[in-house]
């Protein structure tokens, strides 16, 4: 059935037909509408993604910078170095201090094996280039002065003999702390420094024994 719009009611009162007629005043205010810029808005969001996008970039290169050059993080393998390093702690190792500087004996570092450089290493720094080193009954004498070795527990100690000898330029001689279980200078000779990949900074797990050096 077709439906009709019923025509709207006469209103015959003289203020309805003024106002019907009377135009709206120029002098009314009347608030602006600003279009929305949609291209605007797209380019923000743009250039905010583009930010976003070279902030993330920059951190990872930044990031392969630090591991490549700087850092490294390492695992303890064994216990030559009990009981300043136990089996599977972790450590950060400093890659770039011994880029400007020389190793110092007393420095705990991560190093190539010498006899087999794919394989790595964690041993303190005894003597360095020049140094004259002797062992006795276990006792470590450097230039003729009883080494300071209290970080060595008795248990620990070895009772072995070595040298003299003194170590050859541009090498420096290595021991673990557990003397008596360790693989070192001993027993294949000083390291090169090319070798030598770092210093060991901290030790950051297990958490409670997280220590700096």
């Amino acid at each position: 059935m077709p439906v009709e719009a019923a025509p709207a009611p006469h209103d015959p009162s003289p203020a309805a037909a003024v106002d019907a007629a009377t135009p709206a005043d120029p002098a009314d205010p009347v608030d602006p509408v600003d279009p929305v810029d949609v291209d605007g808005l797209w380019a923000r969001a743009g250039q905010e993604i583009v930010a976003a996008v070279k902030t993330l970039v920059s951190a990872a290169v930044y990031a392969t910078l630090i591991v490549t050059f700087g850092f490294q993080v390492a695992r303890v393998d064994g216990l030559s170095m009990a009981p300043t390093l136990e089996d599977h702690d972790r450590l950060i190792v400093n890659k770039f201090v011994y880029e400007i500087g020389d190793p110092r004996p007393g420095d705990i570092v991560m190093l190539y094996y010498p006899l087999n450089p794919e394989k790595m290493f964690v041993k303190r720094v005894i003597a360095k280039e020049g140094d004259t080193v002797r062992i006795v009954d276990g006792h470590v004498d450097v230039n003729g002065i009883p080494l300071q070795d209290d970080y060595v527990p008795q248990e620990f100690r070895s009772h072995d003999d070595w040298g003299p000898q003194v170590v050859q330029q541009g090498y420096y001689f290595v021991m673990g702390d557990h003397r008596n279980n360790s693989s070192d200078s001993r027993h294949w000779g000083p390291v090169p420094k090319k070798y030598i990949v770092g210093k060991v900074k901290v030790r950051w797990w297990p958490l409670q024994d997280a220590k700096i050096f």
